[in-house]
């Protein structure tokens, strides 16, 4: 099966990122695009809708075209579970996971993954806009809207083609990768994965395939990463903050772009005023410059220099990447500021592991200095919550106040075992009274309303709905 026979193409699960960004990529290459989902909104409503995109907003056997190429289906669903992937299989329509969608668009050109437990998205986003700004032209998957495209997606002339590459139920499997970058390792999915020697043999599995003339670029600073990289029989460049890195970090401060700046949060249309972070990179003793970027926490300069690392590696200039590094906006649900509540900061951001949540919190620590920074935090499937409990519980250590809402059990299973009562609880015992329960979405908003005042920043967390909540605050406010 190849792309370039398809003519007319359903989607099953189209307002997912991924799925959205398949569907913008065919449509660029006039292909006949439509599909199905649920009636939930997304950011990904807005995208479908301009460029164009028809889709029910059902499941119905009628929806899918009997003369349609491809029937190209979101792995949330399944044979059992959605009759439009079982219309498509009685009229011998073939079918295409998404992943195995992902796995012929990386075929086509030089292919590009990133992946990791954390970090893929924003990593990807920045990599295909410093291709863009170079010149390379890329095209581009990324599991978010990327706010300098209003987008998911590239679908551009070059060689390279960037892709967030999701790590659970072993998607991996289906991409054969000409280059990666690995940001980090830690066990995630304990749905899937039993345990963090299963979840580590994916990525040494997936390493494994990059050719001799590809390259990985890996995280040093770890061990797990490290011990991932020796699968690899490619090239291999490590980038960090400690010396025994090729690419390290040296220096790394967050200063005003200007005189005064202080004042920006509190003035969050005043764009001219940005609060950067600087750091210098060295390539085995030589330094490449001193970079910036207005993203937040070191994460994020982890994130940079993974980009830099393998731009340098491919020869591209490095004037022109650090451009847009500099200017990248970044993506949706990544520490986006998202409005205002009176006189508070709202910041949404996609944060669901412990280590996740660590990192963006002592980002916003850094940034915000002595505000007074709340947080709501929504877990992200029970059992993530069960198995990483006790990580989870000595996360928030840089925020003045956290609410656990009820945990978003997401359509991958239904299970308990575990709550968010219990999690508040054990939060309190390494911070006492620092941790409350509050049920549900609209129990917070109105949470938040009789508290409003108490606090400069709030920051809403969580790979469910959690954003909700910002939304409300903005209407209410």
């Amino acid at each position: 099966m190849q792309i370039k026979d398809f003519k007319k193409v359903y989607c099953v699960g189209i307002k997912g990122a991924g799925m959205t960004a398949v569907a913008e990529i065919l449509k660029a290459r006039s292909v006949e695009i439509s599909g199905s989902d649920t009636s939930e909104v997304f950011y990904t409503d807005a995208i479908l809708k301009r460029v164009g995109i028809q889709f029910f907003e059902t499941f119905e056997s009628q929806h899918v075209p009997a003369d349609a190429d491809v029937v190209i289906f979101s792995t949330a669903y399944n044979l059992e579970n959605n009759i439009e992937i079982k219309t498509a299989q009685e009229k011998n329509i073939p079918l295409l996971s998404y992943p195995e969608m992902l796995g012929l668009l990386f075929r086509e050109k030089l292919g590009i993954a990133v992946c990791g437990t954390h970090g893929k998205t924003t990593t990807s986003a920045i990599l295909a806009q410093a291709f863009l700004v170079a010149g390379a032209d890329p095209s581009a998957i990324v599991g978010s809207q990327v706010l300098d495209w209003n987008s998911s997606a590239l679908s551009g002339q070059g060689q390279y083609f960037v892709a967030e590459s999701d790590e659970y139920q072993n998607k991996l499997k289906f991409y054969d990768p000409w280059s990666a970058i690995l940001t980090s390792v830690d066990w995630d999915h304990p749905d899937f994965f039993p345990d963090f020697s299963a979840y580590k043999n994916v990525f040494k599995d997936f390493v494994a395939k990059i050719p001799k003339i590809g390259h990985l670029v890996v995280w040093g600073d770890s061990v797990d990463t490290l011990e991932v990289a020796k699968s690899a029989n490619c090239q291999v460049v490590t980038y960090g903050f400690r010396k025994e890195n090729e690419y390290q970090i040296v220096e790394r401060e967050m200063e005003n772009a200007k005189r005064g700046a202080q004042n920006v949060e509190r003035k969050m249309q005043d764009s001219e005023n940005k609060i950067m972070q600087s750091f210098e990179v060295f390539f085995k003793e030589k330094s490449l410059g001193i970079f910036e970027t207005p993203l937040t926490g070191k994460h994020n300069v982890l994130n940079c220099t993974a980009v830099i690392a393998l731009c340098h590696s491919l020869g591209l200039d490095l004037e022109k990447v650090g451009l847009a590094l500099k200017e990248f906006k970044g993506t949706s649900r990544r520490f986006e500021q998202v409005g205002m509540f009176g006189d508070a900061i709202l910041i949404d951001d996609y944060a669901h592991h412990p280590d996740e949540i660590k990192a963006t919190l002592s980002g916003a620590r850094q940034r915000y200095g002595e505000k007074k920074i709340w947080t709501v935090f929504h877990p992200h499937t029970f059992t993530r919550t069960k198995a990483l409990l006790q990580d989870f519980a000595q996360s928030f250590d840089d925020t003045d106040r956290v609410v656990v809402i009820d945990i978003y059990g997401s359509a991958r299973e239904v299970q308990g075992g575990v709550s968010s009562a219990q999690l508040v609880d054990l939060i309190n015992k390494y911070n006492r009274g620092r941790a409350e329960y509050i049920a549900t979405i609209e129990q917070a908003v109105e949470y938040f309303k009789k508290h409003s005042g108490e606090f400069d920043v709030l920051i809403t967390m969580g790979a469910g709905d959690v954003w909700k909540i910002g939304r409300q605050l903005i209407d209410a406010d």
